[in-house]
């Protein structure tokens, strides 16, 4: 008896782990959606019924539309998402940034794996919605943890509607080769450690055509103080793979 109780403990455990903090979540909404100005707030549904937020900045639909991805444990219109979001439209790419799945504030990157299948739902349900707005090509910007999500998206057969993936700051060994579109890894010259450690593996699987690495002069884990040259990156990124 005491063995299933532990199993059912455990297996209740594991699940609640896979789950983003619906709570936290929600407060994160309460905090920044009265100030949003650029954009309009969406509400998208996961399989379990919840719905979470996105902030959806229209542009040209012939363009290609952009997701973005924030890091650990914040919200959609954070930081250099937030600038990016409210940038690109100017340019005519019209913007979907999303709330990824969060933790307790004190979650470590490590206990966060198992929130990556609820990431790759959320991802997927953001490029259905562009599709729906009328949107053709959509590319994927994450940064931080935000790119280990969007890796287990792509991953896994992404819509091929995706075409491209700008990866900010990627903390990980991630293994570009097995992707089926252009990658550019960006992070700054004075970035986080194990993303500097770490890029040279990284910048083995960029072997597809339009794949590169680059660093940003400075630059550092939150790109503070580069938001233009960030922009310019990524522009120049997306023209070279051919996206409109």
């Amino acid at each position: 008896m005491r063995f299933v109780i532990l199993m059912m403990t455990l297996l209740f455990s594991l699940n609640a782990l896979a789950l983003s903090d619906y709570e936290r979540e929600t407060k994160w909404a309460d905090e920044i959606l009265p100030s949003v100005l650029v954009g309009d707030p969406v509400y998208l549904k996961q399989a379990d019924g919840h719905e979470f937020l996105g902030l959806y900045t229209p542009a040209d639909p012939g363009k290609t539309a952009v997701i973005l991805a924030h890091g650990i444990g914040v919200h959609p219109d954070w930081g250099l998402i937030s600038t990016l979001r409210q940038q690109l439209p100017d340019h005519g790419h019209a913007t979907l940034s999303i709330q990824m799945p969060i933790l307790k504030a004190d979650a470590k990157g490590d206990d966060y794996p198992p929130t990556f299948p609820l990431a790759a739902e959320r991802l997927a349900l953001a490029v259905a919605y562009l599709k729906a707005q009328g949107h053709e090509r959509i590319a994927l910007v994450s940064h931080s943890l935000g790119s280990r999500m969007s890796y287990r998206y792509l991953s896994n057969r992404a819509d091929p509607a995706v075409i491209t993936w700008v990866a900010l700051s990627t903390p990980g060994t991630e293994d570009y080769g097995k992707l089926t579109l252009p990658v550019l890894d960006l992070y700054g010259t004075a970035d986080l450690p194990h993303v500097l450690k770490n890029a040279p593996v990284r910048a083995k699987g960029l072997t597809r055509k339009g794949s590169a690495q680059r660093t940003l002069a400075g630059a550092d884990h939150f790109f503070n103080g580069k938001d233009e040259a960030l922009l310019k990156a990524i522009l120049e990124h997306m023209t070279a793979v051919g996206s409109k």
